[in-house]
């Protein structure tokens, strides 16, 4: 979870919670919000995966959103220990609607799926859930 282990900045960012308060302060926030982490994640699955074969070019999914996946050499494995690798890509969504913009990467969708981990406050890549939740849905 630290800088310089997995990768450059790691995953807490300036967060001086624990990990395990973070993620439970996450699922408290799921549960306000009346969703599912693993929702959020196929959420942010689908549109990688209907982004990913526009080759990094910007395209429209289901006429509300824009999305381009950027692919990067790479694989990175789950800070947890949790088998298998992931792709280095990083997914931009805009919501056409309201021109807010988020990003992941394919560990983000991995770890928010598997982990209920939405990175630290102050982590380059941290994903808050009612953004997500925002965003991702109509």
């Amino acid at each position: 979870m630290q800088p310089g282990v997995i990768t450059l900045s790691g995953f807490l960012g300036s967060d001086p919670r624990e990990l395990n308060e973070i993620i439970a302060d996450d699922e408290r926030t799921l549960s306000q919000l009346e969703i599912a982490a693993e929702e959020l994640a196929n959420r942010m699955q689908y549109f990688t995966d209907k982004s990913f074969d526009a080759y990094e070019t910007p395209i429209t999914i289901d006429e509300f959103w824009q999305a381009e996946t950027e692919v990067v050499r790479g694989k990175l494995p789950c800070p947890f220990g949790h088998a298998g690798i992931q792709r280095k890509t990083i997914t931009i969504l805009t919501d056409l609607r309201t021109g807010q913009q988020i990003r992941w990467t394919a560990l983000n969708i991995h770890m928010i799926k598997a982990h209920g981990f939405f990175e630290g406050k102050g982590s380059p890549f941290r994903l808050e859930p009612a953004l997500l939740k925002q965003v991702l849905f109509l």
